[in-house]
């Protein structure tokens, strides 16, 4: 068996669901498109994005000699997916959590598994490499070199798509200065969606703005956990229940509503919370909510209190019950809190009440 073979085997082994390898090489294509995306300012207040952007497209700049670039996914779907009207139907008094933030931080276990995997390659496949690790924090492309390591195409909401296991994927990346095989070809990475455009017509803020073009800020998975301070208005009747992230595009995906299975042996875990929060919990005692996760690395953290207060106060005014109005009152009377939180129990009050007529 070749490097690239041996390797394979052993993230298997690791629990890791896909594994591919690309030659490291410049993405220039990527990386003009990346510098045009961010000369529009889609990125929002997400700055890191903008630091370096030649830096993301180079894996020598990152790991000098790198020679490969190993790409290995873990699948976050807990349960079958079920039809595109059972996912969508969220009871009133409740928030969705997306599918990913459910069990705990996927970072650290990736982290894990990473080094596991880096430790094979330096001991057993080429002694005296070097490697570098890779989750989605760091100054990588991982879904363009997905794509080069023959593991599935971009579909047109900017999300890898594996044409016989769908999207709902973690990706990693592992640099080397060892030379492996690749292990595919580039796919024609806009060919796998044909006339499709789903994703493009069920996002409720139109972040999707064409194929293949993402505006990060009107994403709800921006919103709810990037975006600082208050969300414009236009959105607040967008934001289809969800309280932090959003599956919608992947939801209705056609490759995930036919292939994309759940794995109940992850490596990530147990779930650490349910699909669908009540709202009353959130908008009372928020803080209470989180103290849940206390010791655990939960993705739902990211956000924090004052964010997920004010995801589920926004949602409560399309989407709320009895107890969430009795929560939106408490908030709006309670004077130690700053005007702006109260003011914003104010705005899901009259929205709710808007919707009652």
């Amino acid at each position: 068996m070749t490097g690239s073979e041996y390797l394979r085997e052993e993230a298997t082994r690791l629990g890791f669901d896909w594994f591919g390898v690309a030659r490291a090489e410049v993405l220039q294509k990527e990386l003009e498109e990346f510098k045009e995306w961010l000369s529009e300012g889609r990125h929002g207040e997400m700055q890191w994005l903008a630091r370096d952007p030649e830096r993301r497209c180079d894996p020598t700049a990152v790991l000098d000699g790198c020679k490969s670039v190993i790409i290995v996914s873990l699948n976050y779907l807990r349960e079958p997916l079920g039809a595109v009207a059972d996912v969508m139907q969220v009871p009133l008094g409740f928030g969705r959590v997306s599918k990913y933030a459910q069990t705990r931080d996927y970072h650290r276990v990736f982290e894990n598994l990473l080094k596991k995997l880096a430790m094979f390659v330096q001991k057993s496949i080429a002694p005296g490499a070097t490697t570098k690790t890779f989750v989605d924090y760091g100054p990588l492309m991982e879904r363009a070199w997905a794509v080069r390591a023959g593991l599935g195409f971009i579909g047109k909401h900017t999300l890898l798509i594996h044409p016989k296991e769908g999207s709902f994927h973690f990706l990693g990346a592992l640099l080397t200065t060892a030379e492996l095989d690749p292990t595919g070809s580039l796919p024609l990475a806009r060919d796998g969606c044909g006339d499709c455009r789903r994703c493009i017509d069920a996002c409720p803020t139109g972040a999707i703005t064409e194929p293949w073009k993402l505006d990060a800020r009107r994403c709800l998975s921006y919103l709810t956990i990037e975006k600082q301070g208050a969300i414009d208005d236009e959105f607040h009747d967008r934001f289809a229940a969800n309280i932090f992230g959003c599956d919608i595009c992947q939801d209705v995906c056609p490759y995930n509503q036919s292939r994309a299975k759940p794995r109940a042996d992850s490596p990530l875990g147990p779930a650490l919370v349910e699909p669908r929060v009540p709202l009353a919990d959130l908008i009372g005692s928020p803080d209470v909510f989180l103290e849940r996760f206390s010791g655990k690395a939960s993705p739902l953290k990211r956000a924090g209190a004052a964010s997920l207060r004010r995801n589920a106060m926004i949602v409560a005014g399309t989407n709320g019950d009895d107890a969430a109005r009795r929560a939106l009152h408490a908030v709006e009377a309670d004077t130690s809190l700053a005007d702006s939180v109260r003011m914003e129990a104010r705005k899901a009050l009259t929205n709710d009440a808007r919707r009652a007529i």
